[in-house]
């Protein structure tokens, strides 16, 4: 398989904030529709795309395709537009960003803007932006002015960030969590549709919603009652500890390049991590292990509670730059976490059974 990106720039460029996915989930259904089958969305905006959707055991693979994003709160009479954080942002790198307003007549440009650094009194230059203290200006005289753009309360907007290749193998983009989860899930399914003989096992993809306000499980707890998987694998982000001023003893050692990171502990189901890392060690792909001992904050949560339990497992990604508008991961590591993913399926066949002992 060669690490071609092509689909994964169209996906990470593709707006689509916690809510609002529709964009990228359809990029996504679309590179689907051309290996997949049974390729659907239902009522919540999750989408679905199945391998040997008659095989046993049933294993459902979670990324979610929603990115952290903003909202408009109020349009003031002289056309500025206040907004909150869709997810959770640090307000100090909204600062002087270009924005795109997802608007009913179509996408608008806006910048994000604050009083000037000159006119700020010399104890305001010291303390931090607060998000009530930004605004987004798209150039209208007044608010009229900005309904004329098909502008409203409740649209939401992106930062204006297309993909970058930076040196080695590594990108940068605002959509990195969880759109490479979703990106990963379905190149699994595509290396399994290659050789669909060597599969014992049904394998779905799924492109979950509202991972990032999903507090009660979002679309991966709706869309794990659907399918009632025996096994579930869940591809998120996690801190890469491989920048200045990390807590290797809180998060341990975790590198851009250094293979997927296998989750034990809360959510991640033992039995799902031994076999894993086993097929992680047979199939020569680099991990590391990070210790999960509360809620993992990703889809894991809202799955493995899932009707009468869904044994999971949670891999990540490293990620530097977590929710900014440059996040930034190593390609070797998405492609390697396909293929672990892969493997993993292709080990199970009906007789299968990841009950403690």
């Amino acid at each position: 398989m060669t690490n071609d990106i092509s689909f994964l720039e169209r996906l990470l460029d593709a707006p689509g904030p916690s809510g609002f996915e529709t964009r990228a989930a359809r990029v996504w259904r679309e590179e689907a529709d051309g290996f997949a089958s049974d390729v659907r969305v239902d009522v919540s905006g999750n989408s679905f795309a199945s391998v040997n959707p008659g095989g046993s055991p049933r294993v459902m693979l979670a990324g979610h395709i929603d990115e952290i994003g903003l909202q408009i709160t109020h349009v003031d009479e002289d056309g500025f537009l206040y907004f909150d954080g869709i997810g959770g942002w640090d307000p100090q790198v909204l600062v002087g960003q270009r924005v795109t307003i997802l608007g009913r007549d179509g996408d608008v440009a806006g910048v994000v803007g604050k009083k000037a650094i000159h006119l700020l009194e010399a104890e305001e230059r010291t303390k931090a932006s607060k998000t009530k203290q930004l605004w987004v200006d798209v150039g209208a005289a007044d608010r009229e002015g900005v309904a004329e753009l098909g502008l409203r309360v409740g649209d939401p907007m992106v930062i204006a960030q297309g993909m970058v290749r930076l040196a080695r193998d590594l990108i940068a983009s605002r959509a990195i969590d969880d759109r490479i989860g979703a990106f990963v899930v379905l190149e699994a399914i595509r290396l399994l549709a290659e050789e669909p003989g060597a599969l014992t096992a049904s394998a779905t993809a799924v492109a979950t919603v509202q991972e990032e306000i999903g507090y009660q499980g979002g679309g991966a707890r709706t869309s794990a009652y659907q399918l009632e998987p025996d096994v579930a694998l869940v591809v998120d982000v996690t801190f890469s500890t491989d920048v200045p001023d990390i807590d290797k003893k809180e998060l341990g050692e975790h590198e851009l390049g250094g293979g997927p990171v296998l989750s034990r502990g809360s959510a991640a189901h033992a039995e799902v991590f031994e076999r894993l890392a086993a097929v992680a060690d047979s199939e020569g792909i680099p991990y590391t292990i990070q210790a999960s001992p509360k809620a993992t904050r990703t889809d894991a949560d809202g799955i493995h509670l899932t009707r009468q339990g869904v044994p999971t497992g949670l891999i990540s990604v490293p990620n530097r730059y977590m929710h900014s508008p440059n996040e930034v991961v190593s390609v070797e590591d998405l492609f390697n976490t396909a293929r672990l993913i892969a493997a993993f399926i292709r080990d199970l066949d009906g007789s299968t059974d990841f009950t403690p002992r």
